[in-house]
């Protein structure tokens, strides 16, 4: 048994004969602090008595990417940790407060999932020419990335919304909001043969169907089938079962910014009438903002160590 499962286990005697709190209360802070102290043995505290700021946010991390609990189960994990450190500077166990710093988790705005660019290659590669509407789906994944648009914006596009030639695309977002949004080449290359070899045996010579993607009966495509296409390749990927065409959308945008690009300029791109909207994926590439924290700031390399 560690130092650390003791200190739990006299914590655990304390609230119990001199606090005096609920039984359930007395169970979820057990429940908890075992799981932290499990975690803390394998590697994530290097000393439990003094814990640094990034190991105890490594702990959330690990709560939130690798345990899946979702916030409210995290802040109440950062709750019990908390007490039971202020139990320890209580027995003069320690003298850190750095727990303290740590804000709960139930403040915290969610994160839309993303997908590493590896992952969203894979997806993108997915459609074979096996598959019955090979150029038709691999167009509609190319196009979901590269404009980051909504599923009801793409399944909106019309043909005269495309200007290939130019490499840019028309969209209408919310409130019928117009923006102009380029293409790369190879999503350019993959609507060109989609609409000279496969949209005209669909559309039966139909002139007036102004819709750029549409089913096999030649009608526009509805949002519930741009859905269905996209899990179908998600599911052949291997992806997470969550991986939607949203998920495209929030890696796009994700994309850019570790590129950077400036959030003026990806919420010009996503439509987004208010910036506080593209804020949020400010928050997803934390690797980006400490490689220039690092790489920037006098004391970068310094605060690397902490």
């Amino acid at each position: 048994m560690s130092a650390l499962t003791d200190d739990v286990q006299a914590f655990r005697h304390y609230i119990r004969t001199e606090r005096g709190l609920a039984d359930n209360t007395l169970l979820a802070y057990t429940r908890d602090l075992t799981r932290f102290a499990l975690w803390a043995d394998r590697g994530g505290l290097s000393d439990y008595t003094a814990p640094t700021l990034r190991e105890l946010s490594n702990f959330l991390s690990h709560l939130r990417d690798e345990e899946r609990l979702a916030p409210p189960s995290v802040a109440r994990h950062l709750a019990a940790v908390k007490v039971f450190y202020r139990f320890l500077r209580l027995e003069e166990r320690t003298t850190q407060n750095t727990v303290d710093l740590l804000c709960s988790p139930s403040l915290w705005q969610r994160i839309p999932q993303v997908l590493s660019p590896e992952n969203v290659n894979k997806l993108l590669e997915m459609p074979q020419p096996f598959d019955r509407y090979f150029l038709r789906d691999r167009a509609i994944l190319e196009t979901l990335y590269a404009t980051g648009s909504r599923a009801s914006e793409v399944v909106g596009l019309k043909l005269n919304d495309l200007h290939l030639e130019a490499g840019f695309c028309k969209c209408y977002g919310k409130g019928n909001k117009q923006r102009i949004v380029p293409l790369g080449r190879i999503a350019i290359n993959a609507l060109q043969q989609y609409l000279q070899q496969q949209r005209p045996q669909l559309v039966h010579g139909a002139a007036d169907m102004p819709y750029v993607f549409v089913s096999r009966g030649g009608k526009r495509l509805s949002r519930e089938m741009l859905w269905v296409v996209v899990k179908k390749y998600v599911k052949r990927a291997g992806l997470h079962s969550k991986v939607s065409p949203h998920t495209l959308r929030h890696s796009f945008a994700t994309h850019l910014l570790a590129g950077g690009a400036d959030l003026r300029t990806v919420q010009e791109l996503l439509g987004h009438a208010n910036i506080r909207t593209t804020q949020q994926y400010t928050h997803v590439d934390r690797e980006r903002l400490r490689a220039i924290h690092r790489r920037f700031h006098p004391r970068g390399k310094d605060a690397d160590a902490g």
